[in-house]
């Protein structure tokens, strides 16, 4: 006998809680689905935002720190490298360019950081949507998503107090001259500035001054490298690139030896990160997917209860000669239609579960997150619908056993 018709006169009838059980199973996928593709997204965004700084120079202290400070811009207390080292990295042959990194002022929550003037274009795929780089300590070029125009003037607010609120620079004023093309990261949202305007009106020696006097008009300060000042001020961080790859370990060997400075490699940094935390992530994967099979568990009781309703039918079925077998095998394919759909709803949903996430998550971190269901969260998916079919025959076996005369009295 086919029991294709039964099973679809048995979905028409109780299209109600089909559907509702079918949605269930979907947003458990997708929720699964969602979770699991933003967590790969969020790897691959952090890699290329790391991409193009090659070598960064630091105080001692801890590396995960610095890599978050330097790379992903997140506003920290650390230690300063000294001024000396910035001096001999501009005269070093193995050093192709070198720039320091000076936090700690701000605007409308925009962090300004104070660069070399070179920073702003230093590899082809870093270079201005508009405007020129900065030529004096009192201009800007902004972040593609930093809301200022060309010609804009504002003031620079030292801290990053709740609500972007700090403690403005007296009458000090910058004047936007540029505009870098996206990044795909954090520095979408900075304003680069001249190094020194960060030294000078912090009251600090610009870098510049060989008898060690400040400056006392803003016009009057050079910019950019060689800093040729008997006292440099000390930096957060000093990014370097490097002539050659050979260049870059000996730079990183010797500078994380002396007891001044340290050096890291970005991406050996998120690689050692990524492996401290694969065993949470492991972990949070089953978690997640034992969850879901609670929740298809919990909704096959709910069918198993509702085939109880319908043992009258399978009894009028089993009356009129279908054997057990074919009881059996309505029950199971009426509930695996529904796992089977639910999975696939899942699957679509998850998509937008996971592109929902990814806008979220790079509002926040300003990374260029982009999720999108690979076959590691079909494999999940299809894993679960088939602990789900598995499950599904406990209902079938339950009509199985049910003993004619029994079900046409109720």
């Amino acid at each position: 006998m086919n029991p294709v018709p039964y099973v679809l006169s048995d979905l028409r009838s109780g299209r109600g809680t089909a559907a509702v059980v079918t949605l269930l199973i979907a947003l458990s996928v997708a929720i699964g689905i969602g979770v699991s593709a933003q967590e790969l997204a969020v790897r691959r965004a952090a890699n290329a935002a790391a991409d193009p700084f090659d070598l960064i120079v630091g105080a001692p202290g801890s590396q995960t720190q610095l890599l978050l400070s330097s790379v992903y811009l997140q506003p920290s207390a650390i230690g300063l490298v000294p001024g000396s080292v910035l001096q001999e990295l501009t005269e070093r042959a193995e050093v192709a360019s070198v720039s320091p990194l000076g936090f700690g002022d701000q605007y409308a929550g925009f962090p300004i950081v104070g660069v070399a003037p070179g920073f702003a274009t230093r590899n082809d795929r870093e270079r201005l949507a508009a405007g020129r780089v900065f030529a004096a300590i009192d201009e800007a070029v902004v972040g593609s998503r930093v809301r200022l125009d060309i010609g804009d003037e504002f003031t620079p607010v030292h801290g990053f107090l709740e609500g972007g609120i700090g403690s403005p620079h007296g009458e000090f004023t910058y004047r936007v001259v540029g505009r870098m093309a996206p990044r795909n990261s954090p520095w979408d949202a900075a304003i680069l500035v001249a190094i020194e305007s960060v030294w000078f009106i912090h009251g600090m020696g610009t870098g510049h001054a060989e008898d060690g006097s400040i400056f006392d008009h803003a016009d009057a300060v050079p910019i950019g490298p060689p800093w040729t000042a008997v006292e440099v001020p000390g930096v957060p961080a000093i990014v370097v690139e490097p002539v050659t790859i050979r260049d870059a370990y000996v730079l990183r060997s010797e500078l994380r030896n002396r007891p001044t400075t340290t050096a890291i490699f970005p991406a050996e940094v998120l690689f050692e990160l990524y492996a401290l935390l694969g065993d949470v992530s492991a972990i949070l994967a089953a978690f997640s997917l034992a969850t879901q099979l609670l929740v298809v568990i919990a909704v096959l009781v709910v069918v198993a209860l509702t085939q109880r309703h319908k043992r009258s039918s399978l009894a009028v079925l089993r009356a009129l000669g279908a054997p057990r077998g074919y009881v059996l095998l309505a029950v199971w394919l009426a509930v695996a239609v529904q796992v089977v759909a639910g999975v696939l709803l899942g699957v679509g949903l998850g998509q937008i579960v996971a592109w929902v996430l990814s806008r979220v998550a790079s509002d926040q971190t300003g990374l260029s997150i982009v999720a999108t269901v690979s076959v590691r969260e079909w494999r999940r998916a299809g894993l679960l619908g088939a602990a789900a079919l598995v499950l599904a025959v406990v209902p079938a076996v339950v009509s199985y056993r049910d003993q004619v005369a029994d079900a046409l009295r109720r």
